[in-house]
Parts: structure tokens; sequence; C-alpha cells
């Protein structure tokens, strides 16, 4: 039988794996290359190298187990095919919620059950499928609270599952690409020095990264997770995004190390750790029962906002280069290493959106090709929450203050100076904002406006009038 692999590139707690070895008969593991498939989106350029350490890990781990990882390219009629190539009986899959990955999947167990083979999917993403939680009426929940409530409520306690012990093997393997002919990784130029320098992907470092924070950060958690210097938050979003780890081994592991602590400071930053995998769940219930969420607004009020779309303005948001530290820190740490701290995201999408505003799709789209952790639900239902586009939106007349913000999340600089140094000799006090430091300050930093640092390329107070008239226009148009 054949597994196919997709986002969930573990061992450990992956659902159509276990089943498969539970059978005892021969099992092909599988991962197919879906570039140019017309069912899918296409990763981002940072995703995609993520992507070459997570099949050379689950590759190893699957040699271990007696087994090998299969490489194809193509779509799932390619399925079909290999199915009908080596005789399968069984074709296993963990299931996916976009719309069209949805119609995909359909589609292929059409195909394979019209061939005579089982089709079987299963969840291996989520804690609670779309669907299994719901409200009163058995609709689907727009609102984050609510929806966390529920969900706790009927998921008491989970059980992952464990690594199957060993794989039937087959008589004969299949053909299958070398993991370099999928040209993952970038060459010409090599632009990734970074990511290697700040990652190493794979099920065997999840774990390990999982197990730092629960050890190391987990009571510091609540309190020290918005600054974005304290490294304390767990960084195990690219890992949850290529399935690497599950979210049900995270929730059952937090839940352990709390147990083992037992105090109040773990269990409270436990129960706010927690809220960011619900958040997580959230999003997916939103891909899974709206229109495609990373092009279409959630509130059709939206569809008529008048955003400005700068060019200019827009390369130099990504560039890092808007004049304010705490954005432009944000979108360099972004650049460099595929990942930006959660406070950080909020302040760079809301001053995109809100003070130069710019379509939220331009900006969720420069995430999708630059982060390490592009999650086709959380990627845009996040940029919609910031935006106020989205089914549980920020308030509209939330405009985050970048000044304010990095005074109270990096209040002695530290994170800006790591990601713009040609700052860095300013003294704490005119390190968010240089424009007000008096010259003999900046002469004694190297620094020149608009030369060695640009000039804020909008006036926040003025953008923030010309945001909150636009929003109070659309307002009574809300849905």
């Amino acid at each position: 039988m054949i597994v196919w692999f997709r986002d969930d590139l573990r061992l450990a707690d992956n659902p159509a794996l276990t089943a498969a070895a539970e059978t005892g008969a021969p099992v092909i593991p599988l991962y197919m290359d879906e570039i140019g498939s017309d069912t899918r989106r296409p990763m981002g350029g940072a995703a995609r190298w993520w992507l070459h350490g997570a099949l050379k890990s689950l590759a190893d781990d699957l040699h271990r187990l007696g087994g090998r990882l299969i490489l194809r390219r193509g779509s799932s009629d390619s399925v079909v095919a290999l199915a009908r190539e080596v005789g399968a009986q069984a074709v296993f899959w963990n299931r996916r919620y976009h719309p069209s990955a949805r119609e995909q999947d359909a589609d292929l167990k059409s195909a394979l059950e019209r061939d005579g083979v089982q089709a079987t999917d299963f969840n291996g993403a989520l804690i609670a499928e779309p669907g299994t939680v719901t409200t009163n009426d058995g609709g689907f929940y727009k609102v984050y609270t609510p929806f966390a409530r529920a969900l706790h409520a009927k998921f008491p306690e989970i059980s992952p599952l464990k690594v199957p012990k060993r794989l039937a093997a087959p008589v004969a393997w299949p053909d299958s690409l070398a993991l370099d002919d999928l040209k993952l990784r970038p060459t010409k130029p090599d632009w990734a020095g970074g990511l290697r320098e700040t990652w190493t992907p794979g099920e065997a470092e999840a774990d390990a990264v999982l197990d730092r924070f629960l050890d190391k950060n987990l009571t510091r958690y609540k309190p020290e997770r918005d600054f974005a210097a304290n490294d304390v938050t767990s960084r195990l979003s690219p890992y949850l995004r290529f399935g690497e780890i599950s979210p049900r081994t995270v929730w059952a592991r937090t839940d352990a190390a709390v147990a083992t602590a037992g105090n109040d400071a773990a269990r409270a930053s436990a129960e706010k750790f927690q809220s960011e995998v619900l958040w997580r769940e959230f999003a997916y219930n939103l891909l899974y029962h709206l229109p495609p969420i990373e092009r279409e607004n959630v509130q059709s009020s939206f569809d008529d906002f008048p955003w400005a779309n700068d060019n200019a303005a827009i390369q130099a948001w990504q560039a890092g280069q808007t004049g304010y530290p705490i954005v432009d820190a944000g979108m360099r740490q972004l650049w460099q290493t595929g990942w930006l701290h959660n406070r950080v995201r909020m302040v760079v999408a809301s001053f995109l959106t809100k003070d130069l505003l710019v379509d939220w799709r331009v900006g969720e789209a420069w995430f999708w090709d630059t982060l390490v952790d592009a999650d086709p639900a959380n990627n845009p239902a996040s940029w919609q929450w910031v935006a106020g586009s989205g089914a549980d939106a920020a308030p509209y007349f939330r405009i985050f203050n970048p000044v304010l913000q990095g005074k109270k999340f990096d209040p002695d600089g530290t994170y800006v100076r790591t990601f713009v140094p040609e700052i860095a000799n300013l003294p704490d006090a005119y390190i968010h904002e240089p424009w007000r430091a008096p010259e003999n300050a900046l002469k004694k930093a190297g620094v020149v406006l608009g030369e060695t640092y640009p000039k804020p390329i909008v006036d926040h107070g003025r953008a923030r009038k010309r945001a909150l008239a636009a929003y109070e226009n659309i307002k009574g148009k809300a849905a």
C-alpha cells in the first residue's frame, strides 16, 4: 500500500502511517512535489528551502524503520498512476483543508475506487477538524474565543500515536527522484545563508525544540512572550507547518510539563501557549468554511476599501527601510531568518495596512514567499485579522503606533540594534525614533538621516487619521 505524505512529514502521531503499518502489508511512503499543480498554491521560496530539509530528515527516519521515501513530481493523478504501477491495494493519506485541496482529494478517492483501490484519509493535522466543533445551531465559529472554549471542552485529554516499530518493505521499490532533482533550495543566487544558520528542519529537531521550550521557557512564556528580544517563544511554527510535529503532541507534552512543574506560573503560561495552538485550529476552521481566504475578504464590505498600494512604500516596507526602527528590524529579521516574532508580525502588518493603506494581500503574499512557516490557514487569517477584514478581526480603530510598540516591547533597543545595526549607537531614548535625536547624538552615533538610515516614509499621526477616515467610511457596511 501507499502512504502519501503531504503536510505531515513525521513518523509520530501520523494516523495514515500508523494505520498502514498496522495492516502488516508492504508500505510504500510517497512524497509528490506538486509544483505547477493547479490544485495547490505554490510554496514560497523560504518554505521550499525548509521542505528540502524536512524531506531529507523524513527519508532518514523511514530508512531506520525499513522503509524508503519515494519522491515523484506531479499531482493526484500521479498517485493513481503509481498505485497502478506497483499494484497497490490501498492508498492512505492525512487530510488537507483548503477548498482546492479538498476537491483534489475527493477526485483522487473517486479515481482510486474506480480502480478497485481502497482510499482512506485521516486527521493528521488538527486537534479538532472543521465540523467537529460547532455552534449551537450547527454552524461554524467566526469568533475565536467561543471557538477555543468549545474545543477545550470537547477535547479535555489528548493521546498522540506512537512511532510504528517497523514498516514492511515491498519486494521491489518503484523508481524515485533524488531529493536534489526537486530543486527546492536556491543556488543562483544562494540567499538561504541566514536560514541555514537559524534552523534545522526535521522531526527530531522539532522534538528537541519543544523539549527546550518546555524545560527552559514555559514559565517565562506568558510574562515575556511579547518582548521581541527575549528568546522565550517556542519557534515551533515551521515544524507545525510541515507536520514534523503534530498539534496533538505539542498539546499533550505541554500538559505533561505543567503536571510535572505543578505551579501556577507554568499553568498560566501553558494556557497562553496553548491558546496559540487553538488560534491555528481556528484559522483552519475559517480556511475550511470560507471562500479562499488568501484571496477574498471575509467581510465583503472591504471589497471597496480604498487601498493606496504605493509601490515605493511597499518596497521600503519589504526591505526594512521605512524609517521606523521596530518595523525595519522586523522586516529584516524576516528576510534574514525566514521567521518573525509574533508581536512584531502584528506591528509590521498594521504598519503596511493602516499606516501605508496597502492591501493586506500584498503583505500576505510577501510573508508567503519569505516565511519558513508560511501556513495556508494561519498566514491569511492573521493578515485579515490585522487588516480588519477577517471573521474575528481586530477593531478597525486598533492601529499600532510603531514608536510606542518599540518602546514597550523592545525597551532597551536590543532587538532593533540586532537587525538595524546602522543606528545601534543611538542612545536608548532615541533608538525607536531617530528623527527626534539631537544633531550631536546623531553625529556621535554615526547616523545621517536620509543617508545612512531613512527618515520616516510616512508621519504616523497623519497616517492614522487617514486610516481611520477610510475605515469609518466602510464601518457601516461591515458584515
